[in-house]
């Protein structure tokens, strides 16, 4: 993991991988280097699911991430919550795990996924999600060097965060977690529009995001900007 770190922390490495990349871009092109794998993603997660992307590799990658937290389900949702790695070689199979999730990943292109918890002791912080584009598991080597990889992106959150002001999120994680205020927001106008819990207006957001082919977050910002509504008697008024 140190020379992940290393690797990873070197701005000012002779060959950088790319100018004005984030610790998080170079932290999935390593890992996809290290790992026979397509992509990566990496996501914050809060109790309540999916709390925004930090970084992709590719669209594909992007595609998983957003269906994650479109969807509600998902193996970094699984992995978050049963604080362990969460390893399917072939995605196809999973459809009655994740109906959702799965039938729109795999008509991306994605064909297997493997998440890994960013936790260390009782915290939970995010997920490190890698995906192929062919079925097959990881070797013993591989799933060494992806949960090392985790352990890495676990240490970086946790070295942001003990930087950041008392009481505040570090500007790197906040940019990310913007993107659920946003939602929180629009859960609650759904909610009032529609007469509703704030857990099924929730689900009401998210059934539309997935119904319309959108993402979450882009119909939310059109809920809090009022060009979507919810009102029932109106069905999709806009």
């Amino acid at each position: 993991m140190r020379q992940i770190l290393t690797d990873v922390l070197a701005f000012d490495h002779p060959d950088p991988l790319e100018p004005g990349w984030t610790v998080w871009d170079r932290l999935c092109a390593s890992a996809t280097a290290a790992v026979p794998v397509t992509g990566a993603g990496v996501a914050l997660m809060t109790v309540k699911g999916h709390g925004g992307t930090l970084a992709v590799t590719d669209g594909p990658a992007a595609v998983m991430e957003d269906l994650q937290q479109t969807t509600g389900e998902g193996p970094c949702l699984n992995a978050f919550d049963d604080r362990r790695p969460v390893l399917q070689p072939d995605l196809a199979q999973a459809m009655a795990r994740w109906p959702g999730f799965t039938s729109a990943a795999t008509a991306a292109g994605i064909a297997a996924i493997f998440a890994f918890p960013l936790q260390v002791g009782a915290i939970r912080l995010g997920v490190l999600d890698l995906y192929r584009d062919t079925p097959g598991a990881l070797d013993t080597l591989q799933l060494a060097e992806a949960l090392d990889h985790a352990s890495a992106a676990t240490t970086i959150l946790l070295d942001l965060q003990y930087s950041a002001a008392p009481g505040e999120l570090h500007q790197e994680l906040a940019d990310a977690a913007d993107g659920r205020r946003e939602i929180h927001q629009a859960t609650g106008i759904i909610s009032v529009q529609a007469s509703a819990g704030l857990n099924d207006a929730l689900l009401l957001l998210r059934a539309r995001a997935y119904a319309e082919q959108r993402q979450l977050l882009e119909l939310a910002q059109d809920v809090v900007a009022r060009r979507v509504t919810f009102y029932p008697e109106d069905g999709h008024h806009e």
